[in-house]
C-alpha cells in the first residue's frame, strides 16, 4: 500500500541512467573516444619533421653524388707497332699505330738516344723523320703520348741505322801522316816521309780538296781534282837547288799526285776518310851552269795516308 504522505523526494536515490554516448553537439568532443594526451602529439610531430630533414638531405647528398662526380677520361695508351722505315746516309724514318681506343693524343714526343735525335710531332701524325745524322751509325728511340698534360709509358725501343754510302763518297780533310815507299828507281832512299793538310773546297759532301803539304823544310800546295773515287792534281815546286849550297841555281820539281780514300766511318754528319793510297811522281829537268849541272830525273813512290 502506497504511503500518501511519500513522494518522488521522498524515494531512495536510484543509479542514474548511462549516459548517451553522443559527442556533444556544442563543441563536437566526443567523450567516448580515446584521447592522446597532450604532451604526446608534439613528440609525435617533431619526430616526422627529423625524418622529412634526413630525408632531404640524404636525396641532396645522392643528387650532388650524381652530378658533381669528377669525370675521369680515358687513360693515354702507350705508343705501338713501332716499325723503321727508309733510311738515306744521314737520316732516318719511322712509325706507329694510332690508339687502339679512345680519343687521339695532343702530340707525340720522340725520345733520341743519341743528343740532338728526337722531337715532338702532332697526335694525329704517326711517323717521324730525323735528319742531319751521321753515317753509317746506329740510332735508338722511343715514342710517349702526351695528352691533357699526361704522358703515356714509353713505347717499345726501336733501333734503326743511317746507311753506309760507298768509299769512293768519304770525304778527305784534316791533318795526314804520307808515308811513302820508293818504287823508281832501284837506287836511293827507299822510304819518305810528309805531311800534308787536306782542305775541302765545299762546306759538306765530297768536292776537290786543296792539299798543303811539307818535304822537309820545303812547303808546297797542290789542288787535288775529284774524277770519279780519285783526286788528282800536279805542281812545280821547290825541293832544293841543283848545285852546292855555297853556289846553288833553282832546280824546281814537277810533283803530280793521285790518292783514293781506303776507309771511312761516320764522323759529325760526315762521311769521313779514315785512310787512302796513292802514288807520288817528282820530275827534275835537266839545268846546268857554266860550273855545274844536274841531270833531269825521276822518283816515283807509293803512299798511304794515316790521320795524324
Amino acid at each position: 500500500m502506497t504511503d500518501p504522505q511519500r513522494t518522488t523526494h521522498d524515494l531512495p536515490a536510484a543509479a542514474a541512467p548511462a549516459a548517451s554516448p553522443t559527442s556533444d553537439w556544442v563543441t563536437g568532443h566526443d567523450p567516448a573516444a580515446s584521447q592522446v594526451p597532450a604532451g604526446e602529439r608534439p613528440r609525435r610531430r617533431r619526430r616526422w619533421t627529423v625524418l622529412l630533414l634526413v630525408a632531404v638531405v640524404l636525396l641532396g647528398l645522392a643528387a650532388g653524388l650524381v652530378v658533381w662526380a669528377p669525370w675521369i677520361p680515358p687513360p693515354v695508351l702507350r705508343p705501338a707497332g713501332l716499325v723503321a722505315g727508309p733510311s738515306t746516309a744521314n737520316s732516318v724514318t719511322f712509325r706507329w699505330s694510332r690508339p687502339a681506343t679512345g680519343p687521339l693524343p695532343d702530340r707525340y714526343l720522340i725520345l733520341g738516344s743519341s743528343p740532338g735525335a728526337g722531337g715532338s710531332v702532332a697526335g694525329t701524325v704517326t711517323s717521324y723523320r730525323q735528319s742531319g745524322l751521321t753515317p753509317a751509325t746506329v740510332y735508338q728511340y722511343r715514342v710517349v703520348a702526351l695528352r691533357g698534360g699526361k704522358r703515356s709509358p714509353q713505347s717499345a725501343l726501336l733501333t734503326v741505322h743511317t746507311l753506309t754510302p760507298p768509299i769512293s763518297q768519304a770525304r778527305l780533310q784534316g791533318s795526314w801522316n804520307i808515308h811513302l815507299r820508293t818504287i823508281s828507281p832501284a837506287s836511293g832512299p827507299r822510304h819518305g816521309y810528309m805531311v800534308w793538310q787536306l782542305s775541302p773546297a765545299c762546306a759538306t759532301g765530297i768536292c776537290d780538296v786543296i792539299l798543303h803539304g811539307k818535304n822537309g823544310r820545303f812547303p808546297f800546295t797542290v789542288r787535288l781534282t775529284r774524277m770519279g773515287a780519285a783526286y788528282t792534281g800536279h805542281t812545280v815546286t821547290q825541293f832544293g837547288g841543283c848545285g852546292t849550297r855555297a853556289s846553288s841555281i833553282p832546280d824546281p820539281v814537277t810533283l803530280r799526285i793521285q790518292i783514293h780514300p781506303t776507309k771511312a766511318v761516320g764522323k759529325n754528319q760526315a762521311w769521313a776518310a779514315t785512310s787512302f793510297a796513292g802514288t807520288l811522281k817528282m820530275s827534275w829537268q835537266y839545268v846546268t851552269t857554266a860550273a855545274f849541272y844536274c841531270n833531269a830525273s825521276t822518283v816515283r813512290a807509293s803512299l798511304t795516308g794515316t790521320p795524324a
